[in-house]
């Protein structure tokens, strides 16, 4: 994991930023050491009809800050790339009052003995549409087409709008950090493929992440990120290889520098690892501690 130290405030929380003709930017009032300066929900489309991609929070302030921002334009879909509580929750209430189809990454419902697996998970999310890869959702002048890019959650999509080569990429790549891979859900092979799934995708000439910076060389640091995770796998390798170890003794020699309130999230990413080199007869386990064989 790697991350970006926070820009200095103000933010732009709550103010509709026009970022190109077809696309404006709305950030959610719910910043955090996991959200950057907090999730950004997009409104896609023309004065004729628009899309609102992740709606973010159920939260008062950013819904109200979502019908100004809205104002008297069709809200023709709400689109969303997963349903992690700051991405999904706010779609009901909105679709509510705008009478507004949910469309997007299916529901997502867990089953695994494991406490609390689904706390992150918006469970009141009900889409009236599932988009399949490569299915599309159109308005007047503009098209957001479904890429599926499982990994980060197994029902995460992206969403490519075709007028302009942006691709609006949820939490699977951000430019402020690497997204966390949770398991039982998240999974590292899923995630490394649809990394490079994306990378073979020249068309697009931006990627629009829901937290930090708007990310202007996107093959590149999608280059850099399968780098990344690759040299994460031979780091474990090479400790496990050392001597036999822990999650817990991993993190701290695997993430120095790192926030220590990351440090569970980065070990679910280390476990995600762990699994995905369990699998390739790799590594090996007894009770909490990993060895390679």
């Amino acid at each position: 994991m790697h991350i970006m130290s926070l820009p200095p405030q103000p933010w732009p929380t709550g103010e509709v930023e026009q970022i190109e003709p077809l696309v404006e930017r709305l950030l959610a009032p719910n910043a955090s050491p996991f959200t950057y300066t907090g999730t950004q929900t997009y409104l896609v489309g023309t004065e004729e009809g628009i899309a609102v991609i992740d709606p973010g929070p159920d939260d008062a302030r950013h819904l109200d800050n979502l019908a100004l921002a809205i104002g008297d334009r069709p809200v023709l879909a709400i689109m969303c790339t997963h349903t992690h509580r700051d991405h999904s929750p706010a779609a009901a209430p909105l679709a509510a009052i705008r009478n507004a189809p949910i469309v997007g990454c299916a529901p997502l419902h867990l089953h695994s003995d494991a406490p609390r697996v689904d706390a992150p998970f918006d469970q009141t999310y009900a889409p009236d549409r599932v988009m399949e890869d490569g299915e599309a959702m159109t308005g007047p002048g503009w098209t957001l087409r479904a890429v599926a890019t499982p990994g980060h959650t197994s029902n995460h999509l992206c969403f490519a709008l075709e007028e302009s080569g942006a691709l609006f990429t949820g939490d699977h790549v951000m430019g402020w950090s690497t997204s966390v891979v949770v398991p039982p859900d998240g999974d590292m092979a899923d995630y490394m493929a649809s990394l490079s799934r994306l990378y073979e995708r020249e068309q697009d000439r931006i990627y629009y992440p829901a937290h930090g910076p708007a990310v202007e060389k996107p093959r590149q640091l999608v280059r850099g990120m399968i780098g990344h995770r690759r040299q994460r796998e031979r780091q474990i390798l090479r400790l496990l290889g050392e001597e036999a170890r822990s999650i817990a003794s991993l993190v701290p020699v695997m993430y120095k520098g790192v926030d220590e309130r990351l440090w569970p999230a980065a070990g679910q990413s280390v476990l995600a690892h762990l699994l995905e080199l369990e699998r390739r007869g790799e590594v090996s386990r007894s009770g909490d501690v990993w060895q390679t064989i």
